[in-house]
């Protein structure tokens, strides 16, 4: 997800009443959805397209998510859509549903969606869904961009940065769900640093570039970005750049700490060992010392559980 105003709760299903839920990350469900819409729309949800049939007038569309998944990152969504399907390299099924007003300018991201897909495969192991894509409408009112499972939705035309975020989040967020919404650094860190790897690897500022950048670890000492405690940044700056921003400044600092090998062991580790299931900061915390063989108390003290700019770790 990116960045909400402040006061924005993470609300998901519930908010428009489209469906009875228990809206919360640990409670996960297989989903299959159902939609009759006039036969000039489409419906796409998550998972695979089961079925498509149209009568008298009327189109009936049938998705399946045989994965499970927290209600919030469930949708169908019926409009008048541009839609491609293809596959990865790999041979994973790529569904794509543009608004016919956004179809230029998110022309470039739709086109590497194969090419993240690969690349995050390789980086964090084997992609955790039987089909992937994307849903890019044209709603303003909404203003921000889902890590929808299988197919990210977003509200206008969709960059290449915030599209390799979304497809991040599919390994951290939607695979590996956060046990509590005071963990959210491990989505969004997470999904902000794969970011920044997608972004040095396509040839753009390398991660400690983006690191160490005026919007990040070169902000003041004085800053109020460095006055939050990151693993429970509160209601109001759960959707602010402190989880997303020094959630990943955090990870990169913890791949100094460890080195290269024991990093991406990790990230793998955590995407496996809790792979459509969810976990807290102390259980990656765990896993990280178990990996690298280190003690990270003062580590993670200094990065998750302090206020103020770490200085030394």
């Amino acid at each position: 997800m990116p960045r909400q105003s402040k006061g924005e709760n993470p609300h998901g299903s519930p908010t428009v009443a489209w469906l009875p839920t228990n809206d919360h990350p640990t409670d996960k469900a297989t989903f299959r959805f159902t939609a009759k819409v006039p036969e000039r729309l489409t419906a796409i949800g998550n998972g695979q397209l089961l079925s498509q049939q149209t009568r008298d007038g009327w189109t009936t569309f049938i998705w399946d998510s045989t994965e499970p998944m927290a209600t919030y990152l469930a949708t169908i969504t019926i409009g008048n859509f541009v839609v491609t399907e293809s596959t990865t390299p790999s041979g994973i099924a790529v569904y794509v549903a543009v608004d016919p007003r956004q179809v230029a300018g998110s022309a470039a991201a739709v086109a590497q969606i194969p090419k993240m897909i690969d690349f995050f495969s390789s980086t964090f192991g084997p992609y955790p869904f039987a089909s992937t894509g994307a849903i890019i409408d044209r709603a303003p009112d909404v203003g921000y961009a889902l890590e929808t499972q299988t197919k990210p939705i977003f509200s206008s035309t969709a960059s290449v940065g915030t599209m390799a975020h979304e497809l991040a989040h599919q390994w951290y967020g939607d695979s590996v769900s956060p046990q509590r919404w005071s963990d959210i650094w491990l989505n969004e860190g997470f999904a902000t640093y794969a970011q920044w790897m997608y972004t040095e690897y396509n040839g753009g500022a390398s991660v400690s570039q983006t690191f160490n950048s005026g919007s990040n670890y070169g902000r003041a000492a004085s800053s109020s970005f460095w006055q939050i405690v990151l693993a429970d940044p509160g209601p109001e700056d759960m959707f602010s750049s402190i989880p997303y921003n020094r959630g990943a400044m955090t990870l990169h600092a913890l791949r100094g700490k460890v080195g290269d090998e024991t990093f991406f062991r990790i990230l793998r580790q955590w995407a496996a060992g809790h792979r459509y299931g969810h976990a807290a900061t102390a259980d990656f915390i765990t896993l990280a010392e178990r990996e690298s063989g280190q003690n990270l108390d003062t580590f993670f003290d200094v990065w998750l559980y302090r206020k103020g700019k770490p200085t030394t770790w």
